[in-house]
């Protein structure tokens, strides 16, 4: 009977255990997601404050990089990501890009806006396109951008079919897959717009090392033939040292045998 008592005080004893082991790791969850989420807030404020700060010398930068020929078409064609995405017709009229410009919302969680300024081309008649990534207070991604007037023939984003051979043809636009400025014109992954986040996250923050990449492989490549070159001379160095003293035990050697020979003599 005592057994059994025993037994099942024990029982209950376990019971309460793990309950209080699942209250006590739900408190903790609960505990610590509000920190993450305090650490998040503080977080966010002080990059807010930062970006202000450092708005003005964005804006210096942006207006030398502006003076700089072909500065933005020579950064998207050297980023390895970006470049798969130009065709030839894109760089030329990429030639004619002047700045490219990231802004982040007030509240920046709630999006940003990739912004494209051109000098007057032959290409497109707006000088500004913009394309905006918003999301929604439910999480839920949207995009939108500005229309791109093509001039006459110029339109890269579209290609014209022919649908009736003879006489009277009918024709149809439709997308052309491969030109970079689809980008402009399609939102059907604006959670995962692969392009928008690469332009944001990598080109935008680190555009001067993009533009000089042929100039720091060119550098770091002579750094390696200068190597080569130290290399060999040490080398030619250490051969020359061991023929010097091949030939100093050499002339040692025979001068040996000459005292030998003369004392012969003697």
């Amino acid at each position: 009977m005592w057994a059994l008592d025993s037994t099942g005080c024990d029982a209950q004893m376990a019971v309460l255990v793990f309950w209080v082991w699942v209250c006590a790791q739900q408190c903790q969850v609960q505990s610590t997601d509000k920190l993450n989420e305090q650490a998040n807030e503080e977080i966010f404020k002080v990059e807010q404050k930062y970006n202000k700060l450092r708005k003005p010398f964005f804006q210096k930068r942006s207006e030398l990089i502006a003076k700089i020929p072909d500065f933005w078409v020579t950064t998207f064609v050297n980023h390895p990501q970006v470049s798969v995405f130009l065709g030839e017709e894109d760089e030329e009229t990429l030639h004619y890009l002047t700045r490219v410009e990231v802004t982040e919302f007030e509240d920046s969680k709630s999006g940003y806006r990739i912004s494209f300024y051109f000098y007057v081309n032959p290409d497109i008649e707006n000088k500004v396109h913009s394309k905006e990534f918003h999301l929604s207070e439910n999480g839920d991604p949207s995009s939108k951008s500005t229309e791109i007037k093509w001039k006459s023939g110029k339109d890269l984003t579209s290609q014209t079919q022919n649908k009736t051979p003879g006489l009277r043809q009918s024709s149809s636009t439709v997308p052309c897959p491969e030109s970079f400025f689809i980008w402009f014109i399609n939102h059907s992954e604006a959670g995962a717009d692969e392009l928008g986040e690469v332009i944001k996250n990598d080109i935008w923050p680190s555009r001067l090392q993009y533009y000089l990449v042929p100039v720091m492989d060119d550098e770091e490549g002579e750094g390696e033939d200068d190597d080569d070159d130290k290399e060999e001379e040490e080398l030619e160095n250490v051969d020359k040292d061991k023929d010097e003293d091949e030939g100093e035990d050499k002339d040692d050697e025979e001068g040996g045998q000459g005292e030998e020979n003369e004392g012969e003599d003697d």
